[in-house]
């Protein structure tokens, strides 16, 4: 039974179980509440201590109430109940409590934490904001600049930081039910004030109207295009000056307006997308997985290091093959100058960069991999190189170990070919900074075994990464739609908009750098070099030229000073450059195209429209599972902003398939239906009016 009550003493224990996270269900707050009352009626008790069950305190609230709401009483009703207890509570942290479990543990008159739990209220992340009192009790235990660090960023903190703020009063080790109720004992002998966060004020003379613009100010780059964190301010602000029940009806108010807005439902969508996307459809629960307790990298260079630091981050033993002394020196010295750049910043300590550094070994030989449990090809990108890897790594790896590559475009089933038991062969395509971005695409070849494909679904959980499946296509899910994203951002630019415009409107449109720029940024070296291993018929010539040639003058982009904008020594602001400026009115003239004025609109229409209709044919194709996941790919994978949903989802939420159609359609009228026929997905969901939600691949 929910919120049953354990009699330790004259302490009562408030037990909530409600497996696997304690989620904050209807028969968790009705429980909630029943126990509140009964021990308020029972003279036994003196003081009493919420507990959980299982692996972790509260986690929040029940996800499948998304939908229809929660049924009375609310969260608040139960926070209000515990807040007006007569008798004192002592909340017994472990685990994760996060949202509503933390409203429910800041509404109880103390906290004690296990050192190893974590606090947060995450609800940002679904556009939303705490909405049982969080947002004014938080600032009155732990202060205002802490309230806004957990609530606006929605990232947790450790029970040491949460210590140090207030949000919690003691930590512990053990056995933490025996240690809260032995806090409780002690309260109770020492003649504890009933301690309610609702009754604390907080001094307003100190948070004016100047603080918390310069505090919109530090974070405005990063919620830039989010509403949520807005409110999150403004909820706080609420609590500096406002009455307690002023501030908590402002709250309610600012939920209200986060529950009606499209970026909470975008959001959410992310939130179930992601989870999601680690079910593939007709892979046994049961399958038995790999162990991978040692990983194997072959380059040192940019990608194989990142790679590489992913697994070291997690203890994982990595050993990096390079091709000579020279090239694994300089990756090694790369990767301890990333761990020490940390360190100096605060994120790791000195001690964890040398614990780091010490899982990694460097080697010039094949043989030295011969035990790991998986292998991560990450060289050059070209077919007859990996080939002659995969062929080695079948002669001198241990047979059971995976083996997977890292390349963005090529054909994984053809690479398999060069290995004796291909099942064991798949894609693990990393997004670069391979240390920092959140995707993994892990392609699943035409013999990747499903123990090997679940193996690799869970380690990337393992290394804190957001794993999508894709199948074999050329550049997968993400890079070939990607190919129409960037073809008709180059073609706008022969058609008449500046670079800089169009980097400008994506950049607007929550893009983190519009798609000119990134060619800057990775090289545009990188696509030059894949088209020369291609039939001029895989790519728009017209789209490709004035890159082409920049690469051909030496202008490579950042690495360079120069590529499609210029560059000041140092500095990494782009330029429009009049030599890019020459070569799109010769590739105009060349390809007989009339320059004119280009909108706003139709750079995002062209762009994104393009984007969405080869994402159509992948799920056509069952090179993807399910939209979502495309929405999981581009988000973590190419910046498109999580509060428009992904390009799958924002298509057909903010613009409407039948109205994507239609444009398409014209597209196809005026530039040709070579890179513009719609997808025949797209055309069969408009005639039956189906959704993208209706396709499911096996």
């Amino acid at each position: 039974m929910q919120g049953s009550i354990e009699k330790r003493g004259s302490i009562g224990i408030i037990w909530i179980d409600n497996p696997p996270v304690n989620a904050i269900s209807h028969a968790v707050r009705e429980g909630l509440v029943a126990a509140v009352e009964s021990a308020a009626a029972d003279d036994d008790i003196d003081a009493l201590v919420l507990a959980c069950r299982g692996r972790t305190f509260m986690a929040g609230a029940d996800i499948s109430e998304f939908a229809s709401g929660p049924k009375p009483p609310r969260l608040g009703e139960v926070v209000d109940k515990l807040g007006d207890s007569p008798k004192l509570i002592v909340a017994a942290l472990f685990g994760t409590a996060f949202g509503g479990g933390l409203e429910v543990a800041l509404a109880c008159n103390y906290r004690i934490a296990l050192s190893s739990a974590k606090i947060g209220l995450p609800e940002v992340k679904l556009g939303i904001i705490p909405g049982a009192q969080g947002t004014q009790r938080l600032p009155r235990l732990a202060g205002v600049d802490f309230a806004l660090k957990l609530i606006v960023s929605g990232n947790p903190v450790p029970a040491a930081e949460a210590l140090e703020a207030g949000a919690i009063d003691r930590v512990e080790d053990g056995d933490i039910v025996a240690a809260a109720v032995a806090y409780a004992e002690e309260l109770v002998a020492g003649a504890a004030p009933l301690r309610k966060s609702h009754e604390m004020t907080l001094d307003a003379s100190r948070f004016d109207d100047d603080y918390f613009a310069g505090f919109r100010k530090s974070i405005a780059r990063r919620t830039r295009g989010m509403h949520a964190p807005e409110r999150a301010i403004q909820a706080v602000e609420a609590a500096v000056n406002l009455p307690f029940g002023d501030g908590a009806k402002r709250e309610r108010e600012l939920i209200m307006e986060c529950m009606a807005d499209p970026q909470a439902k975008a959001l959410q969508h992310v939130f179930f997308a992601e989870r999601e996307a680690t079910k593939v459809p007709g892979l046994p629960r049961d399958v038995e997985l790999k162990p991978i307790r040692s990983v194997g990298v072959i380059g040192a260079g940019t990608m194989g290091g990142g790679i590489s630091m992913n697994f070291v981050n997690v203890g994982i033993p990595v050993t990096i093959l390079e091709m000579n002394d020279e090239a694994l020196e300089k990756g090694l010295g790369t990767i301890r100058k990333n761990y020490e750049n940390s360190a100096r910043k605060g994120r790791i300590s000195d001690a964890q960069v040398e614990e780091r550094m010490g899982l990694l070994t460097g080697t010039t030989e094949y043989g030295d991999l011969a035990d790991v449990d998986l292998v991560i090809e990450a060289v050059f990108e070209n077919m007859d190189v990996k080939k002659t890897v995969f062929s080695t790594l079948n002669e001198t790896v241990g047979a059971d170990a995976i083996l997977a590559t890292n390349t963005s475009y090529l054909d994984i089933n053809e690479i398999a070919t060069v290995v004796e038991n291909p099942e064991r062969v798949l894609g693990m395509h990393f997004f670069s900074p391979a240390n920092v971005m959140r995707l993994l695409e892990i392609v699943r070849a035409q013999k990747t075994a499903p123990e090997v494909l679940a193996t690799i679904l869970k380690l990337a959980k393992t290394i804190n990464k957001a794993g999508a499946v894709a199948g074999v296509c050329f550049g997968f899910i993400g890079n070939r739609m990607l190919s129409g994203y960037g073809r008709e951002a180059q073609l706008l630019l022969l058609e008449g908009a500046a670079p800089e415009q169009v980097d400008r409107v994506l950049y607007d449109f929550g893009m983190p750098m519009g798609v000119i720029a990134m060619g800057d940024l990775a090289g545009l070296d990188i696509g030059y070099r894949l088209r020369q291993q291609l039939d001029e018929s895989a790519y728009d010539v017209r789209a490709t030229y004035v890159p082409d040639r920049l690469v051909e003058m030496g202008r490579l982009g950042q690495k360079t000073g120069a590529g499609t904008y210029d560059y000041e020594p140092g500095n990494r602001t782009p330029i429009p450059s009049p030599v890019t400026q020459e070569l799109i009115a010769e590739a105009a003239e060349k390809f007989g195209i009339e320059q004119r004025e280009i909108s706003d609109e139709e750079i995002i229409e062209r762009c994104f429209y393009s984007l969405f209709n080869i994402g159509c044919d992948v799920l056509d194709e069952g090179m993807a599972f399910r939209a979502s996941d495309i929405d999981i790919v581009y988000i973590n994978g190419y910046g498109f902003p999580a509060w428009r949903g992904g390009p799958m989802y924002w298509a057909e939420n903010a613009v409407g398939l039948g109205r994507v159609l239609e444009r398409i359609r014209e597209f196809a009228e005026l530039h040709g239906e070579r890179w513009w026929r719609p997808s025949p997905l797209l055309e069969r969901l408009v005639a039956d009016g189906g959704t993208l939600r209706d396709i499911t691949n096996e």
